[in-house]
Parts: structure tokens; sequence; C-alpha cells
């Protein structure tokens, strides 16, 4: 199989190692001055790195993926699966798919649901759209690890940013928390019941945190304005805490 991987970066580069690893025949192309993976062979154009590929795989920033696709798109024909790895709108992937339907181009939306570092071609990724099914069946043999959803292109990324709300909004209620802690010496105990908190949260818990939001708007309401006006006084940015409270008087 020759595969060619748009975009050696941070996701591009190991995933492109990795398969040259198990013995395909990778090929890629970046215009930004990156290392060249082991095994991959590099081109200087889109259009000599695509030629005879199976599969292209645009492991791109949002911004570029239209331009990743136009860049060799008149060697790029109806036997090849064109996937679009980058995290977009679905509505992107849609107008991706559009494109490439009309040239009568398979296309896949794949959205990768871990770090790619350290993990690579194994990294857990959804797959949506007509060429889902192809793209497992080609690379889960080979160490990956996609999992198919349906024919419709832009299911795979909805999925991932539903996750994303609560992942990185995690991520920037505990930034906050932390950032106070610092601020009072708690910097130690925080994080330890963080932690704890998070490695005994289960289904139960996390039905007692919704269900209780509409029973208890008023007086969480109340509670994050007192948390709020903490951080205020510590001098530490409160952006998420307010957040919370704009959803808490909206359930009020």
């Amino acid at each position: 199989m020759r595969v060619t991987v748009f975009g050696l970066g941070e996701a591009g580069s190991p995933i492109a190692a990795d398969l040259a690893r198990v013995g395909v025949e990778v090929h890629g192309f970046d215009p930004a001055d990156v290392v060249t993976p082991e095994g991959v062979h590099r081109h200087d154009l889109p259009t000599s790195a695509v030629a005879g590929a199976e599969l292209v795989l645009a492991i791109t920033a949002a911004a570029d993926a239209k331009a990743a696709m136009a860049q060799a798109w008149e060697l790029i024909g109806p036997e090849v699966v064109y996937a679009d790895l980058a995290t977009s709108s679905p509505q992107l992937k849609l107008e991706l798919a559009g494109i490439a339907a009309e040239r009568g181009v398979t296309f896949a939306d794949v959205a990768l649901m871990a770090p790619v570092a350290g993990q690579g071609l194994s990294t857990p990724a959804l797959v949506s759209g007509p060429g889902a099914e192809i793209m497992a069946a080609a690379l889960n043999p080979l160490g990956a690890r996609l999992q198919t959803i349906d024919d419709a292109p832009g299911s795979a990324q909805a999925r991932k940013l539903i996750r994303s709300v609560v992942t990185k909004g995690l991520a920037g209620l505990v930034r906050e928390a932390m950032a106070a802690a610092r601020a009072t010496g708690d910097e130690e105990w925080a994080w330890s019941h963080i932690v704890e908190l998070l490695e005994s949260t289960d289904e139960a818990f996390i039905g007692r945190l919704i269900a209780g939001t509409d029973v208890h708007a008023e007086r969480r309401l109340a509670e994050m304005e007192a948390a709020a006006q903490y951080l205020t006084d510590l001098d530490v940015p409160a952006e998420m805490t307010r957040a919370v409270i704009a959803h808490l008087r909206r359930a009020t």
C-alpha cells in the first residue's frame, strides 16, 4: 500500500513514521521546515507526493484543510481514499466531502480522540464518511485504532467537539482553581483533592451533578458568585467561574 501524508508536524510525523515501520510505502509533503520522519519519502511538491497513492492522509490545521485538498487534486482519482484529520467544524468536513464527491473521490472524516504524541498510528480515532470502512480495514490490521461511525462526513468531528467541551472546559476550570490555590498557598492540597475527586468519578456522580443543577441552581449560583468574588479578591482571573455563573443563571 502506498500512503501519502500531507503535513509532517506534531501529529503527521509520528503517524507517518509508524506506517513506514510496519512496511507501508509512505510519501510525505510539508511546505514547512520540519524534520522528515524516518522511512518517509519526502517530496518538494505535493503532486509528486500524491502520485500513485491509494490513501491520502491530510493531517493539517483546519485553516489549511481546503488548501491541502486542492494542492494536488488533479492527481487524486476515484480509486483514492482522501482522509481529512484536521480538527475543524463538521460543516467544513461536509464541504470537503462535497468537493471530493464532485470528483468521485472517496472521503473520510477522521477525528483523533487523544494526543498523538507517544501513540502515533495507534491513537484512538473516530472515522465517518464514505471511506470510513475502507480506511479502517486498511489501517486497523497495521495497528491503527479506528472506530467507524457512519457514512455521514462530519459525524466523527461532531463527536470529538462534543467531547472537547468537557475535556477542554475541565482543563480550564482546573487551571483556574489551581491559580487560586497558588495564591493562597493551598496548591498541594488543591491538587490532591482534585485528583481524588476525578479518580472517584463514576456515572452516579455525574448524574448527581447534572440533576443537582435543576434542583439546586439558586444555591449553586450563590456559591459560584462567592467563588468569583474570592478569585477577584485574590487577583486571579475568573473567566471559567463566571461562565459557570452564566450557566446557572439560565437554569434558575
